[in-house]
């Protein structure tokens, strides 16, 4: 079992910055990739950045050039920081970790809201 904690989501102005961190806990060696999605009201999940075990990151489009994912394996963290954010960027923002089984798991995410 892995367990996932979201933090950092909040209220920001377009144009601001904020940075969500995901505390992974219980069976973390066998956490293969992570990740980062989002869910605005009325509509499906939708993958917002991922990072490899290996440390490779992947981006949407949406997305890419304004957020960075990063993973800290001793801390057994995870982070996003969101620059530039738009009003478009408002969502449920959930943790995911994919084992090296291909079981998931989620934390209970963190709305992050832009508006001015």
């Amino acid at each position: 079992q892995v367990q996932l904690v979201e933090s950092g989501g909040g209220l920001v102005q377009p144009g601001g910055s904020l940075r969500l961190s995901c505390a992974a806990s219980g069976s973390i060696f066998s956490i293969n990739h992570m990740g980062w999605y989002r869910q605005a009201p009325g509509k499906e999940r939708e993958l917002v950045a991922l990072i490899t075990i290996a440390a490779r990151p992947t981006y949407a489009d949406s997305v890419k050039g304004r957020f960075t994912i990063s993973r800290d394996y001793a801390k057994n963290t995870m982070s996003l920081q969101m620059n530039s954010l738009k009003p478009e960027d408002t969502a449920v923002y959930y943790c995911n970790a994919v084992t090296a089984g291909d079981f998931g798991y989620w934390g209970q995410g963190t709305q992050v809201t832009v508006s001015s």
